[in-house]
């Protein structure tokens, strides 16, 4: 039964996370940017290994996945979804990353502590993302025109993304941490990693605590944008799920890799709102229409890479701006000087 790979899958992910904090992190240091960058090719890596798996698996049905009765799916399509599936939950992500860096700039958590809390806080959005999904399967399984209720509430995100703003950011009005406040005491001080101290004989939460409930809260967030755009690709819950998990855990590493840098790449948020935009027309006209996948993937990739190109030709332009007033002063001032 196809429930053995939905248990040997969960099983690996916790097998990863206990290694992770348990080995690989055990020692508690600042991870620099070098580190980072190994840690995402690790994770990329083990994605697309996973994608040849899902191929084999797929492709001879094993334990029966993939083989249900007028919904066949073979293992060339199957790795594609996944792969699709990868790359937009992986790029929606960035937009995650940049208000994960402002709360950690709001709370002023030490970067010596910043990984831990990603980790609980990804902990958190598995569990979460799970049940989202077997939600959202659900719905669309048992209501075929949940499909146009995703992608019209897919358009409507990317129009909020276009004029949303993050440099705002209130995370004491955020309601999980009003929530916290009224049941529980909070320290205005750090303690370490921990997150939970003791003030004046009693027990209370710290701010690292504080920023983990809110990074927690901004996933939802972020989950009720990203699960939905992923339906576009496939309607296979493990591919789903798997797609989303292997999105989530290569997040941290992303963070402290591109954390700095995003403001370099400040067009990439105009190419998540051409992709949620995409995304959501493909439901619209999913029955009508079919968009096949593979160009969906073709199209995806063109607009986060003209988002990425629009980016650096805007650095390079404004770099130009800064010199030129320079140089036209230090040849004055030689021209003084002849």
């Amino acid at each position: 039964m196809a429930i053995w790979l939905w248990i040997g899958f969960l099983l690996f992910v916790l097998i990863m996370l206990a290694l992770d904090l348990g080995v690989f992190h055990r020692k508690l240091h600042v991870i620099n940017i070098k580190e980072a960058f190994l840690w995402s090719a690790f994770w990329i890596t083990l994605a697309l290994l996973f994608n040849v798996f899902l191929y084999f698996a797929y492709e001879n049905h094993w334990l029966g996945i993939g083989s249900e009765i007028g919904h066949e799916l073979g293992g060339k399509k199957a790795a594609l979804q996944f792969f699709t599936g990868y790359v937009i939950e992986k790029s929606l992500s960035l937009d995650n990353i940049f208000v994960i860096a402002l709360i950690f700039a709001y709370f002023k958590v030490p970067a010596l502590y910043q990984h831990r809390v990603l980790f609980w806080g990804i902990l958190g959005a598995l569990i979460l993302r799970g049940v989202m999904i077997a939600a959202g399967a659900a719905l669309i399984q048992k209501f075929s025109w949940m499909v146009y209720v995703f992608g019209a509430f897919l358009i409507l995100t990317a129009v909020k993304m276009l004029i949303a703003r993050h440099d705002n950011l209130e995370p004491d009005k955020n309601p999980l941490v009003k929530l916290v406040r009224r049941f529980y005491p909070v320290s205005s001080e750090f303690d370490g990693q921990h997150f939970f101290t003791t003030r004046n004989g009693e027990r209370a939460a710290t701010p690292l605590f504080i920023a983990l409930v809110v990074v927690e809260s901004s996933d939802v967030l972020f989950a009720v944008d990203s699960i939905p755009a992923i339906f576009a690709v496939t309607l296979d819950p493990f591919i789903v799920f798997t797609s989303n998990v292997f999105a989530i855990l290569g997040l941290r590493s992303l963070y402290f890799a591109l954390a700095a840098m995003m403001e370099k790449f400040r067009y990439l948020k105009m190419s998540l709102v051409f992709i949620l935009a995409y995304v959501g027309v493909k439901m619209l006209i999913i029955h009508y229409f079919p968009i096949p996948t593979w160009v969906s993937l073709a199209v995806i990739g063109g607009i986060l890479l003209v988002g990425v190109l629009a980016s650096i030709y805007g650095n390079r332009l404004d770099t130009a701006r800064l010199v030129s007033p320079l140089n036209e002063r230090v040849l004055q001032k030689k021209k003084q000087q002849n």
